[in-house]
């Protein structure tokens, strides 16, 4: 059984004009959400065993905040290229190459690619992955390589102004 939870970058500043988009840093809502995010995680008792980064400003701050509330090393976050802006066939191509000893994945990425990768995966349909949203989907096998389109089974979708029902 493997594990991928996908995960869209917090919110991002559109604050400084002058910054390549890659460059462009989380903005205060990002960075109160990302540890939102990462406790929610954390209280579920999720322990990834590996975290993927793309190497954009946003998607890195998130990565390396989400990694602190699980206690996941930050020395041992990897940073993809391939992860900024990718397509869903790149993502699925980063995903099939994964060392099979690691059971849990993280990714850290970017939209519109994260929001058809998850739906492809799982054929659920999202409308938007939104920003620092959890896509987690398990696919029954034992190698990575495995893994391709509408074989993933949603186990949870959960994003920051996903309000809990108390019943």
């Amino acid at each position: 059984m493997k594990t991928l939870y996908i995960i869209r970058h917090a919110k991002s500043s559109w604050k400084y004009h002058h910054l390549d988009d890659i460059d462009r840093p989380l903005n205060k809502r990002g960075k109160r959400d990302a540890p939102e995010m990462g406790d929610r995680l954390k209280s579920q008792g999720i322990v990834p065993h590996l975290m993927i980064s793309s190497p954009a400003k946003r998607a890195f701050a998130t990565c390396k905040i989400i990694a602190e509330a699980l206690d996941y090393p930050k020395k041992d976050i990897e940073l993809n290229n391939k992860l900024y802006h990718a397509s869903e066939d790149t993502l699925m191509d980063i995903i099939q190459d994964i060392d099979d000893s690691w059971d849990s994945v993280m990714i850290f990425g970017h939209n519109p690619g994260l929001t058809y990768f998850a739906n492809s995966l799982a054929s659920t349909d999202l409308d938007n992955l939104p920003t620092c949203g959890v896509f987690a989907c398990t696919f029954d096998v034992d190698s990575w390589s495995e893994t391709d389109f509408e074989k993933g089974s949603l186990q949870f979708y959960d994003y920051p102004k996903n309000v809990p029902q108390i019943n």
